[in-house]
Protein backbone atom coordinates (compact mmCIF):
# COMPACT_ATOMS: atom_id res chain seq x y z
CA UNK A 1 0.00 0.00 0.00
CA UNK A 2 1.29 3.18 -0.92
CA UNK A 3 1.19 6.33 1.51
CA UNK A 4 -1.12 8.13 -0.62
CA UNK A 5 -3.98 5.28 -0.53
CA UNK A 6 -3.61 4.59 3.65
CA UNK A 7 -3.83 8.84 3.76
CA UNK A 8 -7.28 8.36 1.46
CA UNK A 9 -8.24 5.12 3.25
CA UNK A 10 -7.61 7.15 7.01
CA UNK A 11 -9.42 10.31 5.92
CA UNK A 12 -12.29 8.48 4.37
CA UNK A 13 -12.91 6.58 8.20
CA UNK A 14 -11.93 10.44 9.88
CA UNK A 15 -14.44 13.02 7.36
CA UNK A 16 -17.53 11.71 9.66
CA UNK A 17 -16.07 11.47 12.83
CA UNK A 18 -14.45 15.37 12.17
CA UNK A 19 -17.72 16.52 10.45
CA UNK A 20 -19.51 15.12 13.35
CA UNK A 21 -17.24 16.60 16.20
CA UNK A 22 -17.47 19.93 14.58
CA UNK A 23 -20.77 20.15 14.73
CA UNK A 24 -20.77 19.20 18.72
CA UNK A 25 -18.49 21.60 18.76
CA UNK A 26 -20.84 24.30 16.97
CA UNK A 27 -22.98 23.90 19.82
CA UNK A 28 -20.91 25.41 22.21
CA UNK A 29 -19.84 27.91 20.09
CA UNK A 30 -24.04 28.55 19.32
CA UNK A 31 -23.97 29.38 22.29
CA UNK A 32 -21.20 31.81 22.55
CA UNK A 33 -22.45 33.46 19.49
CA UNK A 34 -26.12 34.22 20.71
CA UNK A 35 -24.59 35.15 24.28
CA UNK A 36 -22.28 37.57 22.70
CA UNK A 37 -25.42 39.02 20.82
CA UNK A 38 -26.11 40.31 24.04
CA UNK A 39 -23.42 41.72 25.77
CA UNK A 40 -19.74 40.70 25.71
CA UNK A 41 -19.97 40.16 29.69
CA UNK A 42 -22.55 37.17 28.42
CA UNK A 43 -19.50 35.89 25.81
CA UNK A 44 -16.69 36.57 29.03
CA UNK A 45 -19.59 34.21 31.25
CA UNK A 46 -19.70 31.45 28.78
CA UNK A 47 -16.37 30.92 28.14
CA UNK A 48 -15.93 31.36 32.02
CA UNK A 49 -18.54 27.81 32.71
CA UNK A 50 -16.55 26.18 29.31
CA UNK A 51 -13.13 26.57 31.09
CA UNK A 52 -14.30 25.60 34.49
CA UNK A 53 -15.94 22.59 32.77
CA UNK A 54 -13.35 21.69 30.38
CA UNK A 55 -11.37 19.79 32.95
CA UNK A 56 -13.45 17.58 34.49
CA UNK A 57 -16.07 17.35 31.14
CA UNK A 58 -12.71 15.64 29.50
CA UNK A 59 -11.57 13.22 31.97
CA UNK A 60 -14.32 11.54 31.54
CA UNK A 61 -14.17 12.70 27.48
CA UNK A 62 -11.28 10.47 27.90
CA UNK A 63 -12.48 7.68 28.86
CA UNK A 64 -14.72 7.00 26.07
CA UNK A 65 -11.50 6.45 23.84
CA UNK A 66 -11.24 3.16 25.19
CA UNK A 67 -14.33 2.04 23.74
CA UNK A 68 -13.36 2.01 20.22
CA UNK A 69 -9.82 0.90 20.97
CA UNK A 70 -11.37 -2.02 22.16
CA UNK A 71 -14.19 -2.98 20.18
CA UNK A 72 -11.88 -2.00 16.89
CA UNK A 73 -9.29 -4.55 18.40
CA UNK A 74 -11.92 -7.14 18.52
CA UNK A 75 -13.86 -6.40 14.99
CA UNK A 76 -9.94 -6.74 13.47
CA UNK A 77 -9.78 -10.48 15.18
CA UNK A 78 -13.55 -10.80 14.06
CA UNK A 79 -15.26 -11.38 17.28
CA UNK A 80 -18.34 -9.96 16.88
CA UNK A 81 -19.26 -11.32 20.85
CA UNK A 82 -16.50 -9.05 22.20
CA UNK A 83 -17.61 -6.92 20.31
CA UNK A 84 -20.71 -6.51 21.96
CA UNK A 85 -19.58 -7.12 25.29
CA UNK A 86 -17.03 -4.31 25.01
CA UNK A 87 -20.37 -1.76 24.02
CA UNK A 88 -22.64 -2.65 27.25
CA UNK A 89 -19.37 -2.17 29.50
CA UNK A 90 -18.28 1.07 27.62
CA UNK A 91 -21.74 2.27 27.61
CA UNK A 92 -22.06 2.02 31.47
CA UNK A 93 -18.75 3.19 31.97
CA UNK A 94 -18.94 6.48 30.38
CA UNK A 95 -22.78 6.85 31.71
CA UNK A 96 -21.22 6.46 35.71
CA UNK A 97 -18.63 9.08 34.69
CA UNK A 98 -20.74 11.10 33.65
CA UNK A 99 -22.83 11.36 36.28
CA UNK A 100 -20.41 11.66 38.66
CA UNK A 101 -18.64 14.41 36.24
CA UNK A 102 -22.30 16.74 36.65
CA UNK A 103 -22.64 16.12 40.44
CA UNK A 104 -18.89 17.57 40.69
CA UNK A 105 -19.91 20.81 38.56
CA UNK A 106 -23.58 21.17 40.38
CA UNK A 107 -22.03 20.95 43.78
CA UNK A 108 -18.76 23.24 43.00
CA UNK A 109 -21.01 25.79 41.05
CA UNK A 110 -19.89 28.80 43.34
CA UNK A 111 -16.36 28.35 42.68
CA UNK A 112 -17.12 30.94 39.82
CA UNK A 113 -16.89 33.67 42.26
CA UNK A 114 -13.32 32.31 44.10
CA UNK A 115 -11.68 32.77 40.48
CA UNK A 116 -10.63 36.40 40.48
CA UNK A 117 -13.47 36.90 37.98
CA UNK A 118 -15.45 39.87 37.29
CA UNK A 119 -18.20 39.73 39.57
CA UNK A 120 -21.12 40.27 37.65
CA UNK A 121 -19.45 37.48 34.79
CA UNK A 122 -19.40 34.70 37.14
CA UNK A 123 -22.75 35.79 38.26
CA UNK A 124 -23.88 35.09 34.84
CA UNK A 125 -22.38 31.99 34.74
CA UNK A 126 -23.82 29.91 37.86
CA UNK A 127 -26.86 28.81 36.58
CA UNK A 128 -25.44 28.08 33.25
CA UNK A 129 -22.73 25.90 34.55
CA UNK A 130 -25.08 24.07 36.49
CA UNK A 131 -27.51 23.19 33.55
CA UNK A 132 -24.28 22.84 31.18
CA UNK A 133 -23.26 19.97 33.84
CA UNK A 134 -26.58 18.15 33.24
CA UNK A 135 -25.82 18.07 29.82
CA UNK A 136 -22.66 16.14 30.28
CA UNK A 137 -24.69 13.02 31.13
CA UNK A 138 -26.92 12.63 28.21
CA UNK A 139 -24.18 13.56 25.84
CA UNK A 140 -21.11 11.14 27.44
CA UNK A 141 -23.43 8.50 26.68
CA UNK A 142 -23.95 9.40 23.41
CA UNK A 143 -20.44 9.38 23.35
CA UNK A 144 -20.20 5.85 24.19
CA UNK A 145 -22.30 4.44 21.99
CA UNK A 146 -20.75 6.32 18.90
CA UNK A 147 -17.10 5.33 19.99
CA UNK A 148 -18.44 1.84 19.60
CA UNK A 149 -20.39 2.28 16.14
CA UNK A 150 -16.77 4.64 15.49
CA UNK A 151 -14.47 1.08 16.26
CA UNK A 152 -16.81 -0.35 13.87
CA UNK A 153 -15.96 1.91 11.45
CA UNK A 154 -19.62 3.19 11.42
CA UNK A 155 -18.68 6.51 11.21
CA UNK A 156 -21.54 8.16 9.49
CA UNK A 157 -24.61 7.13 12.09
CA UNK A 158 -23.19 9.54 14.67
CA UNK A 159 -22.16 12.30 12.22
CA UNK A 160 -25.84 12.36 10.60
CA UNK A 161 -27.06 12.95 14.32
CA UNK A 162 -24.37 15.67 14.87
CA UNK A 163 -25.25 17.49 12.41
CA UNK A 164 -29.41 17.45 12.99
CA UNK A 165 -28.65 18.48 16.13
CA UNK A 166 -27.04 21.81 14.97
CA UNK A 167 -30.82 23.33 13.60
CA UNK A 168 -32.39 21.95 16.71
CA UNK A 169 -29.74 23.77 18.72
CA UNK A 170 -30.32 26.59 17.05
CA UNK A 171 -33.88 26.50 17.11
CA UNK A 172 -34.40 26.28 20.74
CA UNK A 173 -31.93 28.49 21.56
CA UNK A 174 -34.06 31.02 19.42
CA UNK A 175 -36.37 30.45 21.48
CA UNK A 176 -35.39 30.44 25.19
CA UNK A 177 -32.43 32.72 24.62
CA UNK A 178 -34.26 35.85 22.99
CA UNK A 179 -37.74 34.74 24.65
CA UNK A 180 -39.36 33.98 21.14
CA UNK A 181 -42.98 32.69 20.75
CA UNK A 182 -43.74 33.49 24.26
CA UNK A 183 -41.08 31.70 26.17
CA UNK A 184 -39.16 33.07 28.73
CA UNK A 185 -36.03 35.52 27.90
CA UNK A 186 -33.12 33.02 29.47
CA UNK A 187 -30.27 34.73 27.82
CA UNK A 188 -27.44 32.72 28.67
CA UNK A 189 -29.48 29.83 30.58
CA UNK A 190 -31.42 29.24 27.86
CA UNK A 191 -28.30 28.32 25.54
CA UNK A 192 -27.92 26.13 28.13
CA UNK A 193 -31.27 24.50 28.44
CA UNK A 194 -30.73 24.76 24.79
CA UNK A 195 -28.19 22.50 24.38
CA UNK A 196 -29.25 20.33 27.06
CA UNK A 197 -32.34 19.57 25.45
CA UNK A 198 -30.35 18.90 22.10
CA UNK A 199 -28.60 16.27 23.52
CA UNK A 200 -31.04 14.06 25.00
CA UNK A 201 -33.33 14.57 21.98
CA UNK A 202 -30.28 13.34 19.59
CA UNK A 203 -29.33 10.24 22.60
CA UNK A 204 -32.38 8.79 22.38
CA UNK A 205 -32.45 8.66 18.51
CA UNK A 206 -29.02 7.00 18.19
CA UNK A 207 -30.17 4.30 21.23
CA UNK A 208 -33.48 3.50 19.07
CA UNK A 209 -30.97 3.01 15.43
CA UNK A 210 -28.84 0.71 17.76
CA UNK A 211 -31.63 -1.25 18.08
CA UNK A 212 -33.45 -1.35 14.79
CA UNK A 213 -30.77 -0.85 12.30
CA UNK A 214 -29.62 -4.37 10.42
CA UNK A 215 -25.76 -3.33 10.40
CA UNK A 216 -26.12 -3.62 14.45
CA UNK A 217 -28.80 -6.55 13.93
CA UNK A 218 -25.52 -9.13 15.16
CA UNK A 219 -24.33 -7.33 18.17
CA UNK A 220 -27.90 -6.70 19.50
CA UNK A 221 -28.83 -10.55 18.96
CA UNK A 222 -26.33 -11.73 21.43
CA UNK A 223 -26.57 -9.67 24.15
CA UNK A 224 -28.76 -11.88 26.66
CA UNK A 225 -25.23 -13.30 26.83
CA UNK A 226 -22.98 -10.52 26.54
CA UNK A 227 -24.47 -7.68 28.24
CA UNK A 228 -23.31 -8.21 31.51
CA UNK A 229 -21.06 -6.11 33.53
CA UNK A 230 -18.17 -7.71 34.17
CA UNK A 231 -14.69 -6.76 36.33
CA UNK A 232 -12.29 -7.97 33.71
CA UNK A 233 -13.71 -5.98 31.02
CA UNK A 234 -13.82 -3.31 32.69
CA UNK A 235 -10.43 -2.75 34.12
CA UNK A 236 -9.49 -3.49 30.07
CA UNK A 237 -11.29 -0.32 29.56
CA UNK A 238 -9.69 1.96 32.10
CA UNK A 239 -6.25 0.77 31.49
CA UNK A 240 -6.50 2.70 27.98
CA UNK A 241 -9.27 5.38 29.68
CA UNK A 242 -7.84 6.54 32.62
CA UNK A 243 -4.46 7.69 30.60
CA UNK A 244 -6.59 8.64 27.99
CA UNK A 245 -8.39 10.68 30.24
CA UNK A 246 -4.95 12.19 32.27
CA UNK A 247 -3.58 13.24 28.83
CA UNK A 248 -6.83 14.38 27.38
CA UNK A 249 -7.20 16.76 30.93
CA UNK A 250 -4.04 17.76 31.25
CA UNK A 251 -3.87 19.61 27.45
CA UNK A 252 -7.56 20.80 28.15
CA UNK A 253 -6.71 21.81 32.12
CA UNK A 254 -3.61 23.85 30.10
CA UNK A 255 -6.05 25.35 27.88
CA UNK A 256 -8.57 25.91 30.72
CA UNK A 257 -6.47 27.09 33.45
CA UNK A 258 -5.15 29.65 30.46
CA UNK A 259 -8.79 31.11 30.45
CA UNK A 260 -9.08 31.13 33.86
CA UNK A 261 -5.98 33.28 34.73
CA UNK A 262 -6.67 35.30 31.47
CA UNK A 263 -9.89 36.52 33.01
CA UNK A 264 -8.16 37.92 36.12
CA UNK A 265 -6.53 40.58 33.29
CA UNK A 266 -10.00 41.54 33.22
CA UNK A 267 -13.61 40.28 30.57
CA UNK A 268 -12.21 42.51 27.54
CA UNK A 269 -9.30 39.75 27.43
CA UNK A 270 -11.02 37.05 28.50
CA UNK A 271 -13.82 37.49 25.30
CA UNK A 272 -10.81 38.02 23.35
CA UNK A 273 -9.50 34.72 24.26
CA UNK A 274 -12.97 33.18 24.03
CA UNK A 275 -13.42 33.92 20.45
CA UNK A 276 -9.61 32.83 19.36
CA UNK A 277 -9.72 29.59 21.46
CA UNK A 278 -13.47 28.82 19.92
CA UNK A 279 -12.18 29.13 16.67
CA UNK A 280 -8.88 27.14 17.09
CA UNK A 281 -11.04 24.46 19.00
CA UNK A 282 -13.04 24.06 15.96
CA UNK A 283 -9.78 23.95 13.64
CA UNK A 284 -8.66 21.14 16.07
CA UNK A 285 -11.36 19.04 15.99
CA UNK A 286 -10.53 18.02 12.33
CA UNK A 287 -7.00 17.44 13.87
CA UNK A 288 -8.66 15.18 16.36
CA UNK A 289 -10.55 13.38 14.25
CA UNK A 290 -7.88 12.51 11.84
CA UNK A 291 -5.99 11.53 14.95
CA UNK A 292 -8.91 9.09 16.03
CA UNK A 293 -9.56 7.88 12.40
CA UNK A 294 -5.63 6.84 12.25
CA UNK A 295 -6.45 5.24 15.91
CA UNK A 296 -9.12 3.32 14.72
CA UNK A 297 -7.26 1.53 11.59
CA UNK A 298 -3.83 1.05 13.78
CA UNK A 299 -5.81 -0.55 16.55
CA UNK A 300 -7.66 -3.12 13.91
CA UNK A 301 -4.08 -3.79 12.59
CA UNK A 302 -2.56 -4.19 15.91
CA UNK A 303 -5.79 -6.59 17.06
CA UNK A 304 -4.14 -8.45 13.69
CA UNK A 305 -0.43 -7.84 14.61
CA UNK A 306 0.53 -6.28 11.15
CA UNK A 307 3.38 -3.81 11.79
CA UNK A 308 3.58 -3.00 8.68
CA UNK A 309 0.15 -2.07 8.19
CA UNK A 310 0.34 -0.08 11.53
CA UNK A 311 3.61 2.13 9.58
CA UNK A 312 2.14 2.66 6.58
CA UNK A 313 -0.88 3.77 8.47
CA UNK A 314 1.33 5.69 10.88
CA UNK A 315 3.30 7.90 8.43
CA UNK A 316 0.40 8.81 5.83
CA UNK A 317 -1.43 10.03 9.03
CA UNK A 318 1.72 11.95 10.84
CA UNK A 319 2.03 13.28 6.79
CA UNK A 320 -1.47 14.35 6.00
CA UNK A 321 -1.75 16.04 9.95
CA UNK A 322 1.23 18.24 8.51
CA UNK A 323 -0.51 19.16 5.40
CA UNK A 324 -3.77 20.51 7.59
CA UNK A 325 -1.57 22.52 10.20
CA UNK A 326 -0.22 24.64 6.79
CA UNK A 327 -3.33 24.72 5.79
CA UNK A 328 -4.70 25.95 8.88
CA UNK A 329 -1.70 28.09 9.47
CA UNK A 330 -2.99 30.13 5.98
CA UNK A 331 -6.22 30.15 7.13
CA UNK A 332 -5.94 31.91 10.46
CA UNK A 333 -3.46 34.60 9.20
CA UNK A 334 -5.24 35.29 6.51
CA UNK A 335 -8.68 35.75 8.10
CA UNK A 336 -7.65 37.25 11.29
CA UNK A 337 -9.57 40.48 11.04
CA UNK A 338 -13.16 38.39 9.96
CA UNK A 339 -13.17 35.41 11.75
CA UNK A 340 -13.85 37.27 15.20
CA UNK A 341 -17.13 39.29 13.77
CA UNK A 342 -19.02 36.54 14.07
CA UNK A 343 -18.62 36.46 17.69
CA UNK A 344 -18.90 40.26 19.30
CA UNK A 345 -18.86 43.67 17.68
CA UNK A 346 -16.69 45.34 20.68
CA UNK A 347 -13.78 46.86 18.94
CA UNK A 348 -11.50 46.79 21.60
CA UNK A 349 -12.89 42.77 22.24
CA UNK A 350 -12.51 42.46 17.90
CA UNK A 351 -8.45 43.76 17.98
CA UNK A 352 -7.38 41.94 20.45
CA UNK A 353 -9.01 38.86 19.08
CA UNK A 354 -7.10 39.36 15.82
CA UNK A 355 -4.09 39.22 17.45
CA UNK A 356 -4.83 36.18 19.47
CA UNK A 357 -5.93 35.14 16.04
CA UNK A 358 -1.95 35.17 14.70
CA UNK A 359 -0.51 33.26 17.72
CA UNK A 360 -3.65 30.23 16.68
CA UNK A 361 -1.77 30.38 13.44
CA UNK A 362 1.72 29.75 14.69
CA UNK A 363 0.72 26.71 16.57
CA UNK A 364 -1.84 25.17 13.93
CA UNK A 365 1.25 22.53 12.87
CA UNK A 366 2.02 21.20 16.65
CA UNK A 367 -1.70 21.02 18.04
CA UNK A 368 -2.45 18.76 14.60
CA UNK A 369 0.97 16.70 14.82
CA UNK A 370 0.58 16.17 18.59
CA UNK A 371 -3.30 15.23 18.34
CA UNK A 372 -2.21 12.63 15.78
CA UNK A 373 1.09 11.49 17.77
CA UNK A 374 -1.28 10.75 20.61
CA UNK A 375 -3.51 8.99 18.65
CA UNK A 376 -1.11 6.66 17.02
CA UNK A 377 0.32 5.60 20.15
CA UNK A 378 -3.19 4.83 21.57
CA UNK A 379 -3.97 2.29 19.17
CA UNK A 380 -0.74 0.71 19.98
CA UNK A 381 -1.83 0.77 23.05
CA UNK A 382 1.04 2.98 24.33
CA UNK A 383 -0.22 5.11 26.66
CA UNK A 384 1.07 5.38 30.23
CA UNK A 385 4.69 7.09 28.80
CA UNK A 386 2.60 9.79 26.62
CA UNK A 387 0.84 10.92 29.42
CA UNK A 388 3.91 11.98 31.33
CA UNK A 389 5.22 13.70 28.39
CA UNK A 390 2.36 15.40 27.62
CA UNK A 391 2.09 16.38 31.89
CA UNK A 392 6.07 17.86 31.18
CA UNK A 393 5.24 19.52 27.72
CA UNK A 394 1.91 21.66 29.34
CA UNK A 395 2.30 21.85 33.13
CA UNK A 396 6.39 22.50 33.20
CA UNK A 397 6.40 24.33 29.88
CA UNK A 398 3.49 25.82 28.64
CA UNK A 399 1.79 27.06 31.91
CA UNK A 400 4.82 28.55 33.59
CA UNK A 401 6.03 30.10 30.01
CA UNK A 402 2.63 31.54 29.49
CA UNK A 403 2.52 33.20 32.76
CA UNK A 404 5.69 34.57 32.72
CA UNK A 405 4.98 36.04 29.23
CA UNK A 406 1.69 37.24 30.18
CA UNK A 407 2.35 38.59 34.12
CA UNK A 408 6.40 39.41 34.32
CA UNK A 409 6.66 40.55 30.66
CA UNK A 410 3.39 42.00 30.94
CA UNK A 411 1.90 40.35 27.38
CA UNK A 412 -1.42 39.86 28.80
CA UNK A 413 -3.42 37.28 26.80
CA UNK A 414 -0.62 36.86 23.84
CA UNK A 415 1.84 35.93 26.59
CA UNK A 416 -0.07 32.74 27.55
CA UNK A 417 -0.57 32.12 23.65
CA UNK A 418 3.25 31.91 23.75
CA UNK A 419 3.02 29.32 26.41
CA UNK A 420 0.60 27.59 23.97
CA UNK A 421 3.22 27.48 21.17
CA UNK A 422 5.53 26.10 22.98
CA UNK A 423 4.06 23.35 25.21
CA UNK A 424 2.38 22.03 21.56
CA UNK A 425 5.31 22.10 19.89
CA UNK A 426 7.08 19.75 22.91
CA UNK A 427 4.35 17.47 23.02
CA UNK A 428 3.99 16.86 19.21
CA UNK A 429 7.50 15.94 19.01
CA UNK A 430 7.91 13.92 21.72
CA UNK A 431 5.06 12.39 20.75
CA UNK A 432 5.86 11.20 17.25
CA UNK A 433 9.84 10.65 17.80
CA UNK A 434 8.16 7.77 20.71
CA UNK A 435 5.93 6.44 17.66
CA UNK A 436 9.03 5.79 15.49
CA UNK A 437 11.20 4.01 17.75
CA UNK A 438 8.11 1.46 18.54
CA UNK A 439 7.50 0.76 15.07
CA UNK A 440 11.48 0.36 14.91
CA UNK A 441 11.86 -1.60 17.55
CA UNK A 442 8.62 -4.17 16.64
CA UNK A 443 9.87 -4.22 12.49
CA UNK A 444 12.78 -6.45 13.29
Amino acid sequence: MTIRTEAFKTWKLSAPIILGELTQMALGIIDSIMAGSISYRHLAAAALVNSVMNIPFVLGFGMTMSVSQTVSMANGRRDSLKVSHYLYNGFWLCTISAIIIALVLNFSKNILFHLGQDTEVAALGVTYLQIMGWSIIPMMMFIGIKQFTDGLERTRTAMLLSIAALPINIFINWLLVYGNWGFPRLALDGAGYGTLITRILILLIFIVILFVHPFFGRYMAVRKKQWTLQWHTIKELLHIGVPSSLQAAMESGAFAVSGILIGTLGAVQLAAHQIAISCASLAFMVSWGLAQGGSIRISNAWGRNNWKDIAAIGKSTLLSGICYGISGVLFFVFFRNLLPLAFNNDAEVMALASVLMLYAAVFQISDATQAIGVGLLRGVKDVTVPTIYIAIAYWVVGIPMGCLMAFTFKMGAAGMWIGFVSGLTMSSVFLNNRFFKILKRNAN
